[in-house]
């Protein structure tokens, strides 16, 4: 019975994500076509190709894309932005949102600001993992401590929040991983490893 009940959970564990991707996909193909049939079905009447809803709304954000890559656009984004960005629970929920999209989107500058680092503190064994925010105090508000500082956000495990600490740059060592792949692991909560890594000796 014990057997069996691993066998269970192993195939729960294996099958769970799975279907949860295969959840979500399905239900955007189904909301996206539901979305393209009222939409184009007063244009087209009762012809319609499956997968016209799914098609149309990749068109739409590759559309979005180019148009907002103008200035000219750009700035009428920002126009549409306005009640967003002056309602004050709206703001807050919007500008954060929008601020951890462009920390992660294709033209946000590379270099030393996406860094993956581990943080040790003086004197402890404690490591942690974590993503460099800011590379100076320069901007902030008076009642920093001095000295060359940096901006560290450490996500917690399955994204429930994080913390940011400002340390001294010397606490930090830079770790050969990308953003996507470190967030990834702290969703997880590290649980993941590489099929060839090798176990330390006992």
């Amino acid at each position: 019975m014990k057997r069996l009940s691993q066998y269970f959970l192993r195939g729960l564990l294996a099958l769970l994500p799975l279907g949860l991707t295969v959840y979500v996909l399905y239900a955007l193909v189904v909301w996206s076509e539901a979305l393209a049939m009222q939409l184009v079905r007063p244009f087209i009447g009762d012809f319609y190709i499956p997968g016209l809803g799914l098609l149309l709304t990749a068109g739409a954000v590759v559309l979005t894309g180019f148009l907002i890559s103008s200035q000219t656009t750009a700035r009428l984004l920002s126009w549409v932005e306005l009640p967003f960005t002056n309602i004050p629970v709206v703001k807050s929920v919007y500008t954060s949102l929008k601020s951890f999209a462009d920390y992660f989107s294709p033209h946000h500058k590379e270099g030393s600001t996406q860094q993956v680092v581990v943080l040790r503190l003086p004197g402890q064994a404690l490591e942690v993992v974590g993503l460099v925010t800011r590379q100076h105090m320069q901007g902030l508000p008076d009642g920093f401590l001095p000295g060359d500082r940096v901006a560290v956000y450490l996500p917690m495990g399955y994204m429930i929040g994080g913390y940011t600490l400002f340390v001294p740059r010397d606490w930090l060592t830079p770790i050969e991983m990308s953003v996507e792949e470190a967030m990834r692991s702290s969703l997880i909560a590290w649980m993941a490893t590489k099929p060839n890594a090798t176990k330390p000796n006992a």
